[in-house]
């Protein structure tokens, strides 16, 4: 049975990456330097929708100090992206936003760089402007992609026009089921687009030696950044190596390949190392993963008991000018949309839209803060309608173990009703609060990404060990917990294990740190290659000790003999002796669960993550406060449930609860991009655009509802790290409208739109 806990700390061992981080030693790309080592620019379009007139580097060229000038015609022309193909590495004939690259430089210093970026003639002639998700998709609207028709699509992917994807998800007759209603309520939301603000800017840096380059870059994606890399400059695999120093953070902005090539492209070029470090500005408007803007429409049927009858939803997710990895984003939100919840009959259409803005994608939990924030605050509008309490409500309707949810799929045993109970009573719902005080809930869903991923371990002769991965940390503590797994297998101590990891030279392949996998698949992968050195490590124990393999139990240090705790022989003495013969190694994979299969699933555009595996559940209940005269919010407390399988290490776990509130609080109340009528980013600077700090941190509580999950990673875990993100802004919003008397139906909630709707 699932149970609500607060987590008592894990044994205590130094993250790997700890010290560097927190003295200061560590490398990231910025800190690099090689010999003879040029410093790029890009020369941005600075215009959202464009015909190239002409491109003329000339004077860029005779500038001493520059060494290397590249535009689309020094580059293989290679129109790459995955599922929707629509883009290249240099913009050729069309520009579709303001950063997209039209040129590179290569120079001896950034300043001389910049000079020749200035220098470089851009002429063209303006197109007009999308940046509106429903004009976009009218039969008349300006295309973004004239030639969207002869992309090279992978599989059955609906589309039209500026419609770049489209999804849906259908159950029973949604139609029939609003008929039979007692009552219907309808909603639109409206959410902005954010940024995933890393506080590190990308960095770059590429070196050839002979026909092979080695790239070190701020990516979250290793072996996506090679492939692309591979892709787009015509490179075997075996002749691009990745490698990423520390990582200053990415919240899924650092997903996705793109700058490497470039900068792989002009070291190529001016036969010397080159290194590319974004400004403040660059981070802002060239990244091709920003949070897509949405707009949401939703109707709900209900009975006069409070059950929901049908819903019926419309979906716009901003797809920006090019595809990314946005490609199966409108699957995630119709399913966010529907939400975690219990009903017969569902008809929910999302359609992916090209505009001339800043391609969307992977930023943390993508697509999921702003179709929960509609989701749930449209809960509440139904509860209000039925003068029942919100939380009354959600027990009633919410998904419950072994109940079937929006395309057909029966879940195993959950913990989302224990959720709900341990996230409001951690809070006290229902005290007695100020006239200007409020507690919002709202409940979410994510899914787990089962995925291939391999890992080798080792013991040396001095018993101490090795792991050598292909996954990727980007400061969750995911890759850090390796050890710990490998050491429970092993009975030792986390801090014997060294990691290496953050190399595609080095270590299998991995899909990187993107959509909460790395311990799910990872840490399956260890437990695996683990658990073949401890089986060798029985057998010699078993020789030494004059006993049967099977009654060799590995803990503290040391092989024992079950039953027989003085007959036993410490791991290096036994890792010493394998060292002269059979050396102790492991290797593993951790096969991955599959998606669960759905008999009939009535899903379009699908792109695998309708059914989920393993899904993870969530509660957030939030104490707001509103200063009426202003509609500045004040977060006073927030108390999070979640159920995300076995927790492995409970300090990391807690961490990525906090890290995901405040991130969900920024795009709550402050965070959002604005846009001048010409496609520009008005807010691109840290000044104007306004992240969370310390200052605003409140109270956090997380209790853990552990589940004892099948099919899903080492010893029932699920993934963690996005799942925070999804309901914070929507209990956040939830308690705005009781305070206000309606809900705020655009986010973020500023205070300006807080104070509005209250008038």
């Amino acid at each position: 049975m699932a149970n609500a806990t607060e987590q008592k700390p894990a044994p205590r061992f130094v993250r790997a990456d700890g010290p560097d981080k927190v003295t200061g030693s560590g490398r990231y790309v910025a800190d690099m330097s090689l010999t003879g080592m040029l410093h790029a620019k890009f020369r941005y379009a600075g215009v959202a929708h464009a015909t190239i007139d002409k491109i003329d580097t000339s004077a860029a060229e005779t500038i001493p100090g520059v060494v290397s000038v590249l535009t689309a015609a020094d580059v293989p022309d290679v129109i790459y992206s995955p599922v929707v193909p629509d883009r290249r590495l240099f913009a050729q004939d069309v520009v579709r936003f303001e950063g997209e690259i039209i040129a590179a430089v290569a120079a001896t210093t950034p300043e001389i760089a910049q000079q020749a970026v200035d220098a470089i003639v851009f002429e063209y002639t303006e197109r007009p402007v999308v940046d509106d998700l429903e004009a976009a998709m009218a039969p008349d609207a300006p295309l973004v992609h004239e030639d969207w028709e002869s992309y090279a699509v992978t599989g059955d992917t609906p589309r039209d026009r500026n419609v770049a994807t489209f999804s849906s998800i259908a159950k029973g007759d949604a139609d029939a089921g609003m008929a039979e209603a007692d009552m219907v309520v309808k909603g639109r939301y409206v959410a902005d687009g954010c940024h995933a603000a890393p506080i590190e800017p990308r960095g770059v840096l590429a070196q050839w030696e002979g026909t092979k380059v080695t790239i070190w870059t701020s990516t979250q994606v290793p072996f996506d950044a090679r492939n692309g890399v591979c892709e787009t400059l015509g490179l075997a695999s075996n002749h691009v190596r990745i490698i990423v120093p520390h990582l200053g953070g990415g919240f899924g902005g650092k997903c996705g390949f793109h700058f490497e090539a470039h900068i792989a492209a002009l070291a190529r070029d001016a036969r010397r190392p080159v290194k590319l470090v974004f400004s403040r500005e660059e981070e802002f408007i060239a990244p091709d993963r920003r949070r897509e803007s949405m707009i949401v429409d939703l109707e709900t049927g209900l009975r006069s008991d409070g059950t929901i009858v049908a819903r019926r939803g419309w979906v716009a997710v901003e797809n920006g000018a090019y595809t990314a990895d946005a490609a199966f984003f409108p699957q995630l939100a119709a399913m966010h949309v529907a939400g975690p919840y219990k009903m017969d009959n569902v008809k929910i259409d999302a359609s992916l839209v090209y505009t001339n803005r800043q391609p969307s994608g992977s930023v943390r939990a993508p697509t999921a803060p702003q179709a929960c924030w509609a989701c749930e605050s449209h809960t509440d509008e139904l509860a209000r309608a039925l003068d029942m309490d919100p939380v009354e409500f959600r027990k009633k309707n919410a998904i419950d173990t072994g109940d079937t949810g929006a395309v057909g799929q029966v879940y195993d045993e959950i913990g989302m009703q224990e959720c709900i109970e341990a996230a409001t009573s951690a809070i006290d719902y229902g005290k007695d609060l100020p006239e200007n005080e409020a507690i919002g809930v709202a409940i979410g869903w994510w899914p787990s990404f089962p995925g291939p991923s391999g890992a080798f371990v080792r013991l040396d002769a001095d018993g101490l060990g090795q792991i050598v991965t292909g996954a990727q940390e980007c400061g969750t503590g995911a890759v850090m917990t390796l050890r710990q797994l490998a050491a429970d297998e092993l009975g030792m101590d986390p801090e014997d294990f060294q990691i290496i990891y953050q190399d595609t030279g080095v270590g299998p392949y991995d899909t990187g740190a993107t959509g909460s996998q790395t311990l799910l698949n990872n840490g399956r992968a260890v437990v695996d290659a683990a658990q073949q050195i401890a089986e060798q490590l029985r057998v010699h124990a078993a020789e030494q000790l004059e006993a049967a393999a099977g009654d060799i139990v590995l803990v503290d240090g040391a092989a024992h003999v079950a039953g027989s705790p003085d007959r036993s022989i410490p791991i290096p003495a036994l890792a010493e002796v394998a060292a002269e013969g059979e050396q102790l190694l492991g290797k593993g994979s951790g096969t991955p669960p599959a998606y669960p299969d759905i008999p009939g699933m009535n899903c379009v555009g699908d792109q695998g993550v309708a059914a989920w595996a393993a899904p993870q559940f969530s509660c957030h209940a939030v104490h707001v406060r509103l200063d009426p005269d202003t509609g500045v919010t004040r977060v006073l407390n927030v108390s999070c449930a979640h159920d995300s399988g076995t927790i492995i290490n409970p300090i990391a776990a807690h961490g990525q609860v906090e890290g995901g509130v405040m991130m969900g609080i920024g795009q709550a109340l402050t965070e959002g991009t604005q846009y001048s009528d010409d496609g520009r980013q008005l807010n691109a600077a840290l000044l104007e655009y306004k992240l969370q700090t310390f200052a605003d941190l409140p109270t956090i509580t997380t209790a853990f509802i552990q589940t004892p999950t099948t099919e899903a990673g080492p010893r029932g875990a699920k993934g963690l790290a996005e799942a925070p993100n999804v309901p914070t802004a929507a209990a956040i919003a939830n308690g705005i409208a009781k305070l206000v008397g309606q809900p705020v139906r655009k986010l973020p909630m500023t205070a300006e739109r807080v104070w509005e709707a209250s008038q």
